[in-house]
């Protein structure tokens, strides 16, 4: 995914509606309009009758002449309770909907692997959590007022004018400054401040994710009170910003105030030949008609921030062809994926972003059904680098990936995973049950299918002995394991999942030779008929493998069979002869 150019005029803006409107979105929003402009019309209504029924009594006309506006004003004021309330859940089941599919499709967009200029975990979470939310709120505090204020600005006129051209025209001018003037002028102001408020909060984000991930080793080396400081501080300034939000804020609302206060008094002074009665109830109208407006200072002020947290949502939900490749963005349909696949890769390149250089440049490999290859080379030659671009975790800058034919970029993200899936660097164990973290690769299994994982893996004793076998819950991304169990929990979530490529980075590290030796073995005797692609630095694991790719400076400087790698010293191996005890495979 790439993110060169920034986004231009509303196109972001019209991403996010497009997710948001699926799913009958677009009619559950009106719905909501509708009931909250009801609900304003309701309370501008109550107040004009009321004005206008108080007026006329004072003049002790006959009962019947005041009956319509008595049964007017206890109509309003049950109906406008009534509206509000509907409203409300029209409002919040349409903006809670809405986000739920635009969270979804947000973390559908990270899954698919980082931008080239892509955030960090922290600014990720950021992007997820916080921009969503600013989404939701832009519904609720920003759509409904303005739509709901247009329509009780223009009804509230329309009945003026009726009375009083005049008078419509002085209320008018007045809704105008109100509703546009006051509104435009916070939002300037928001504007001037949203660059500052957004790099505040994203550096608030990072601090605070370095701060509980990093709690261990910052106190090892005695910054931990110098990073909390710096943490508080920053805190601070969000402290401030917020202030001055609020500020701006209140600042509008007495300008809306002052506002509505004088235009009352223009209409009064206006409607005055149209009688007494008009005279105390259009001034009211007028009044009423601008507590409709409220809410747009503070509406105006969540602009700017929608637009640009809209703008870096639309990075992540639109996925253009890479400009060095030419291809296109996978499509959204999902097929059944294949029983085995024949892997090529055609000069293939990775760099993580347009502007940095190669990390793995002019990989050429072959790799067809049922091929088992190791790469080996020295740390940072480029081996994880590889598997996750054959992952599509990280995208390819040049070159083509091939899976039986297909460009890899055109597999919707579905088959994908079930195409090509293992065990990677970065892989992340959940804060739920040992059950839930398995059936993440594949949903619906049984237990059976679970226990012959776990056994391949090498795990079946250390999991019967859990206080609630499938069941125990595993701390934070696998804080109760130790190095080697966690490792062997994502080996037994790559073998549920049975994928025709199996990737393996490392698969055995942190266990004792002995151990290692075993779970490879299991390991390959359960893929025997897949094709896999193992990252090692054991010498152990190789003499098991079809073919040995030797990496340095992210290409491949050699390769051969066993037989031709293993008496000669490829960087990264601890040994360079053929030492005894290596795997078989039955």
């Amino acid at each position: 995914m790439t993110t060169a150019r920034t986004p231009s005029g509303n196109r972001p803006l019209r991403t996010l509606w497009s997710v948001l409107r699926a799913g009958g979105g677009a009619r559950r929003l009106t719905a909501a309009v509708a009931l909250a402009a009801a609900a304003d019309l309701a309370g501008t209504g109550l107040t004009a009758c009321a004005a206008w029924l108080i007026a006329r009594a004072a003049q002790q006309p006959p009962m019947g002449a005041l009956a319509v506006a008595v049964v007017a004003v206890r109509a309003l004021a049950v109906t406008k309770g009534v509206f509000r309330y509907g409203e409300r859940l029209a409002g919040h089941d349409a903006a809670l909907r809405a986000v739920a599919r635009l969270r979804c499709a947000v973390f559908g967009s990270l899954a698919r692997g980082p931008l080239h200029d892509g955030p960090a975990g922290a600014d990720a979470v950021s992007r997820a959590v916080s921009d969503v939310d600013v989404v939701q709120d832009a519904l609720l505090r920003v759509v409904l007022p303005m739509a709901s204020a247009v329509i009780v600005a223009c009804c509230a006129v329309g009945v003026t004018a009726a009375v009083t051209p005049a008078g419509a025209l002085v209320l008018a001018a007045g809704l105008a400054v109100g509703g546009l003037l006051v509104p435009a002028a916070t939002g300037w102001a928001a504007a001037r401040a949203e660059s500052a408020i957004a790099r505040i909060h994203a550096e608030l984000a990072a601090r605070t994710v370095d701060l509980v991930e990093g709690a261990g080793d910052l106190q090892v080396y005695g910054a931990a009170g110098r990073e909390a400081a710096a943490a508080a501080a920053t805190a601070r300034r969000v402290s401030d910003t917020s202030r001055g939000a609020a500020a701006r804020t209140a600042t509008a609302a007495t300008a809306l105030t002052a506002v509505q206060g004088a235009t009352a008094l223009a209409v009064a002074f206006v409607a005055a030949p149209a009688g007494p009665v008009w005279a105390v109830t259009l001034p009211l109208l007028a009044l009423a008609a601008h507590e409709a407006l409220t809410p747009l200072p503070a509406a105006a002020g969540h602009l700017p921030g929608l637009t640009h947290r809209a703008r870096r949502l639309h990075d992540l939900l639109t996925t253009p062809a890479d400009p060095a490749t030419g291809l296109a963005a996978a499509p959204d349909e999902a097929r059944t994926p294949p029983d085995s696949a024949h892997l090529s890769l055609r000069g293939m390149g990775i760099r993580y972003r347009p502007d940095a250089p190669y990390a793995v440049r002019g990989i050429d490999l072959d790799v067809p059904p049922g091929k088992r290859i190791a790469v080996i080379g020295a740390s940072g030659s480029g081996k994880s680098t590889l598997l996750s671009g054959i992952a599509r975790l990280v995208h390819a800058g040049e070159g083509r990936l091939l899976v039986n034919g297909r460009d890899l970029a055109t597999l919707a993200e579905p088959e994908l995973r079930r195409t090509i899936s293992g065990v990677f660097q970065d892989a992340h164990v959940f804060a739920t049950s040992l059950r839930n973290n398995l059936l993440l690769a594949r949903p619906g299994s049984d237990d059976a299918a679970l226990w012959t994982a776990l056994r391949e893996a090498g795990l079946t004793d250390w999991a019967r002995a859990l206080p609630a076998g499938l069941d125990t819950l595993i701390g934070p991304d696998g804080g109760t394991l130790s190095g080697g169990q966690r490792r062997r929990l994502l080996l037994a979530r790559a073998l549920l999942a049975a994928p025709p490529v199996l990737l393996l980075d490392e698969p055995t590290e942190n266990l004792d030779a002995d151990t290692a030796g075993a779970v490879l073995g299991a390991v390959l005797r359960a893929t025997e008929d897949r094709t896999l692609i193992l990252v090692t630095h054991r010498h152990e694991d190789l003499e098991a493998m079809d073919e040995i790719l030797v990496m340095a400076d992210g290409r491949i400087v050699r390769r051969g069979t066993p037989g031709e790698i293993l008496g000669t010293r490829p960087p990264g191996l601890t040994q360079v002869t053929r030492p005894p005890g290596l795997v078989q495979v039955p």
